[in-house]
């Protein structure tokens, strides 16, 4: 049987639908492709790294957090001494940021969000330095190293639990009225024994505060206030009256020439010490002269014997200074 060579209204209809969907697709493409640059003309960079962190081929590079690039290549490099510079990561930036990438930028491995995927940040630099260009290596700047923020928070949170259950002794410890502080909130002697004191306070404040005696007197009666101040009042005018007047304490205040005097006669003691000292004369003898000073004991100590004689037999000294005449 001959097909018809006219197209029936179903067929333009799937026809018709058909060419939406591939308009639709494109468009969506094209929009995917602007939104991410994959249309554009991009070129490379080249970064060294100890360690990539997660990031992976294909992975997203940012410059200034907005999308840029992507990895497209992580390469080991040779064993080397440089523990930093184990891994060699090739990634393709938007050739019209060429001119953000500068000498200055640099790298940095990011999370998006907390625990999310790993990505290639790369700051902007500043107009000193020139661009970089293809095949150009980029500084990498340190990253945060999660792993070992969560491991230090491990640790924090382990004390924090130690800390916890010592809390949770010491409380039970304290309810159970053990301590000081367990006596103190479960003691009910304790209790009576403060409110004893506190009345006893009470009673005693009470009398203190009694108009008619020593301390009320002090608290309510102003004479002694009175008395103090004309006290004060009264030495401040001596004082003045001293520091006036020409007797000799405003003398001894202004005058120096006791003080003159005084100050040569220390001088003149001093010279005569001096010579004393420094001379051949008795005095000096007296003072550094050994025998003279064993001779003056002995002669004292024998005057003291004498006097002790005669006080014992005055006869024996006087019994010849005493004669009788008889005419």
């Amino acid at each position: 049987m001959k097909r018809s060579s006219y197209l029936t209204w179903d067929q333009l209809k799937v026809g018709g639908l058909i060419l939406v969907a591939l308009i639709v697709l494109g468009i969506s493409i094209l929009k995917l492709g602007q939104s991410g640059n994959l249309f554009g003309k991009r070129y490379h960079l080249v970064a060294l790294v100890g360690n990539v962190s997660g990031l992976r081929i294909g992975g997203p590079v940012t410059v200034a957090g907005q999308l840029a690039g992507s990895i497209d290549d992580i390469r080991f490099l040779p064993l080397d001494q440089d523990t930093t510079k184990n891994l060699k990561i090739i990634l393709q930036v938007n050739q019209t940021l060429q001119a953000q990438v500068r000498g200055d930028s640099r790298a940095k491995i990011k999370t998006m969000g907390l625990l999310g995927d790993k990505v290639l940040d790369i700051s902007v630099g500043t107009p000193r330095f020139t661009p970089l260009n293809e095949g150009d290596t980029i500084q990498l700047a340190p990253a945060v190293d999660y792993e070992a923020v969560v491991s230090q928070a491990s640790d924090v949170i382990t004390q924090v639990a130690g800390v916890t259950r010592q809390l949770a002794r010491v409380t039970d410890q304290i309810n159970r009225g053990e301590g000081t502080l367990g006596q103190l909130l479960t003691n009910r002697t304790l209790y009576d024994q403060l409110n004893a004191t506190l009345l006893r306070t009470s009673a005693l404040m009470a009398r203190l505060e009694n108009p008619r005696g020593t301390v009320g007197l002090l608290l309510n009666d102003p004479t002694l206030y009175v008395s103090l101040n004309r006290a004060v009042a009264s030495a401040d005018s001596i004082i003045t009256a001293m520091n006036r007047s020409n007797g000799t304490f405003a003398r001894l205040l202004r005058d120096d020439s006791l003080y003159v005097r005084m100050l040569g006669a220390v001088s003149k003691a001093d010279s005569l010490v001096s010579i004393m000292s420094a001379g051949n004369g008795t005095m000096q003898r007296l003072f550094t002269d050994q025998e003279l000073y064993n001779q003056l004991v002995k002669i004292v100590t024998e005057l003291n014997n004498v006097l002790v004689d005669v006080r014992r037999d005055p006869r024996r000294y006087t019994k010849e200074m005493i004669r009788v005449k008889l005419f």
